[in-house]
């Protein structure tokens, strides 16, 4: 809350004060809620956020929405769909998948595995921000997604297809609270209003990124140490002095 709600709220008065020329507000297809197996979300799909964390991101969208009314702000909102790629904190689906498997560790499915996900590879939502950055409108929501649906357990298995390693080391364990069933993003009105659309398909990204993966396992043991929070301590814990006098 204090992140998503009170840090957006003061992204926003710091750069209304400042006058930039532009703010994105990246958000999330979690405030839409979740799907049944039909229909898409769209920018004009009612907020239905399930959990602590996707009401947050509802709430700094509501934010930026007010400060555009209020203020004529000029404010823009994205909301995408499941990112995957170079990168990723280890801890998330597909990069935990990916080191479990190379490591030969069991693959954790959460309840079924048969929750469904827009997977979207990092390089074409970067593109999509840009194209939203320079040539949106502003107040407006742009949708960002791939429309190619997984789901968690057919994630797994290609990525165990992928590796050389057995269906065997999947492990299904206790499902998430408030897990939402399932998610999809229709971009129509990205692609019919900036051109934009995405380039790299599900299976080419994904054996790109484990490919990433499989040269960076430094990258990852640095991570998972815990080791770059020493990074992090030394940029940033003495700033909250200059933050609080802006």
């Amino acid at each position: 809350m204090r992140t998503n709600v009170q840090g957006t709220l003061n992204l926003l008065s710091q750069s209304r004060k400042h006058r930039i020329f532009r703010f994105v507000q990246v958000s999330t297809d979690e405030v839409y809620g979740s799907l049944e197996a039909e229909g898409v979300f769209t920018e004009t799909t009612p907020l239905a956020p399930n959990s602590p964390y996707a009401a947050s991101k509802a709430s700094a969208d509501l934010l930026v929405r007010s400060y555009h009314q209020t203020y004529g702000f000029p404010a823009l909102i994205t909301r995408c769909s499941n990112n995957y790629g170079p990168y990723q904190f280890p801890e998330k689906l597909i990069p935990l998948l990916i080191t479990n498997a190379f490591a030969g560790l069991p693959l954790p499915i959460y309840g079924d595995g048969l929750y469904v996900r827009d997977w979207i590879h990092v390089t074409d939502h970067c593109a999509a921000l840009d194209r939203v950055l320079h040539h949106g409108k502003s107040g407006e929501v742009y949708n960002i997604g791939s429309r190619q649906e997984m789901q968690n357990l057919e994630v797994a298995r290609l990525i165990l297809k992928y590796v050389s390693k057995p269906e065997s080391l999947l492990q299904f364990v206790n499902d998430r609270p408030g897990h939402d069933r399932r998610y999809a993003i229709d971009p129509s009105k990205l692609k019919r209003e900036l051109g934009w659309k995405p380039k790299i398909s599900f299976n080419m990204g994904l054996q790109d990124t484990i490919d990433w993966y499989r040269r960076n396992t430094a990258w990852v043991e640095h991570v998972r140490s815990g080791a770059y929070l020493t990074y992090y301590d030394q940029m940033y814990s003495h700033r909250q002095q200059t933050l609080s006098e802006l």
